[in-house]
């Protein structure tokens, strides 16, 4: 557990107990780590297999959220989303080629707000969306300029001969940033891109002075595919330990049209057509870039560590979306299931009374700009969607929000679901084209979907007036909503 500096961290305003600013008048730093479609295979997580010892240990010093959502599953909207603090339907980002600052061009980004504020504002790797093809050009795709001071783009030593012999997936010897391929790597970590993301990171919070607090955002891209890491972390996954998951042959024939309850991102990859042995080999493989992953923020952390800034710094790790590995016969991300729609988040404030603690409440992505604004005792722009999570870091057993609300898009047609503390509620075209209720404590696999059942019509009424509170209305007005509906204890069954 870390040291708690001080004594006085803790202010009043507008109701909310919010650690601001450190007893000796100085700002806290930040230090953002974000992992690219990572769902929640590690073991501060229960996953029986994962070993992220590095992740698992900053789980046991800070806040880990059990239950976290993104607000669009797929790169490019999700991250823009976070990082406006702005719900997908406000800033007009549905996909990886649109660009916030076109729909909200005044919009100030969260990190934006703290270079405005004085910090040093960095960025290593991937943040706002770049794709396969930046990433292997080391260019900034969608960044924004008025976001840093620093931006670094590694990249990492090409594939030799004798590894692209060995390149598995659908399309042996082809490596995908779209499409299932994984690669069993020769040579060190540092060689990888990831691994020079830390090494970077590690220049810039060891050349960090006390006198300028700074937020450095780190990206990996693992482990989105194509799945690649040094041999030792495959080893880590023996593959007759691994299990395909276990998909009813009829459960999606119980719910809406597989068109978009079920849509394949990427339909040349069936459950049907995939054998156990390929599936627990791509498994294998995303467990091991998974680990690799890890690996690289421990890097960090022990940078921090070393650096002397520990104390002072507040730490984020969290995943831009969640991602499929087989479960629903579906690979990849861009539905509205559980394992989709839900991220890691861990938030280790050095003052906040939670810490060591999980907090169970359902939470959202876009939450975590008003919470680094609170804990910095910075301003933030009034329009955001988010609320401030201070509250849960400092009482782990409290709520903020009533429910986390995902969307996504599929051949122009929206689907949105709310996930309640028990209940996940989805409706595609506004119920005209479908809709799902599965009860999220007796099943957690959304095997049973529960909305045409007359004994739970109640519970999805307000399942129902809930989800709607937020797509019915500006974003701003009805998060405002749903935490009031928390407050008078709304949303029947929930």
């Amino acid at each position: 557990m870390r040291t708690v500096l001080g004594t006085a961290f803790l202010c009043l305003s507008l109701g909310i107990s919010f650690c601001q600013a450190k007893d000796d008048g100085k700002k806290w730093n930040v230090l953002f780590i974000m992992s690219d479609d990572l769902n929640v295979s590690l073991g501060s997580y229960g996953h029986p297999l994962a070993q992220t010892p590095n992740i698992d240990r900053l789980a046991r010093e800070g806040v880990r959220f059990e239950h976290a959502y993104c607000q669009f599953p797929h790169c490019n909207p999700s991250r823009s989303s976070l990082l406006t603090g702005r719900r997908p339907d406000v800033i007009k980002v549905m996909g990886n080629s649109d660009n916030f600052r076109d729909a909200v061009p005044d919009t100030v980004t969260l990190p934006q707000l703290f270079r405005e504020n004085g910090y040093f504002t960095a960025r290593v790797g991937k943040i706002y969306h770049r794709s396969g093809e930046d990433i292997r050009n080391g260019t900034s795709g969608l960044d924004d300029s008025k976001s840093w001071e620093v931006v670094l783009n590694p990249v990492g030593r090409p594939v030799s001969p004798e590894e692209q012999a060995r390149i598995g997936g659908a399309t042996p010897g082809r490596l995908s940033s779209t499409l299932i391929s994984w690669l069993v790597a020769d040579g060190t970590d540092t060689e990888q891109s990831d691994g020079m993301v830390a090494e970077e990171a590690i220049k810039l919070l060891l050349q960090q002075k006390a006198d300028r607090p700074f937020f450095l955002a780190v990206g990996i891209f693992r482990p989105h595919t194509p799945y690649v890491a040094p041999r030792k972390y495959f080893d880590l996954y023996p593959p007759d330990k691994i299990s395909a998951p276990y998909v009813p042959p009829d459960h999606m024939e119980k719910g809406p049209r597989a068109a978009f309850a079920s849509r394949e991102e990427y339909p040349d990859y069936k459950r049907a057509e995939m054998t156990d042995p390929y599936i627990r080999q791509a498994i294998q493989a995303y467990l091991a870039s998974t680990s690799f992953m890890d690996a690289q923020v421990g890097r960090v952390l022990d940078a921090l560590k070393k650096s002397g800034l520990q104390d002072s710094t507040i730490v984020v790790f969290l995943s831009d979306h969640g991602y499929h590995l087989g479960d629903h016969g579906l690979w990849h991300k861009r539905s509205l299931f559980e394992h989709c729609a839900r991220v890691p988040l861990i938030i280790d404030a050095p003052a906040a009374k939670g810490n060591g603690h999980p907090a169970a409440a359902p939470v959202e992505s876009l939450d975590i700009y008003p919470t680094l604004a609170a804990l910095c005792g910075l301003k933030p722009p009034p329009y955001l969607d988010g609320v401030s999570l201070v509250p849960m870091l400092n009482d782990p057993n409290a709520s903020v929000k009533a429910g986390a609300v995902t969307e996504v898009t599929h051949s122009g047609k929206f689907g949105y679901t709310i996930r309640t503390p028990r209940y996940r509620y989805t409706e595609w075209g506004r119920g005209k084209l479908g809709t799902q209720l599965y009860d999220m404590e007796n099943d957690p696999q959304e095997f049973n979907n529960l909305a045409e059942d007359p004994k739970h019509a109640g519970i999805v009424e307000a399942q129902r007036k809930l989800l709607h509170q937020v797509i019915g209305e500006e974003a701003g007005q009805s998060l405002r909503r749903l935490k009031g509906a928390l407050e008078k204890g709304d949303g029947a069954g929930n």
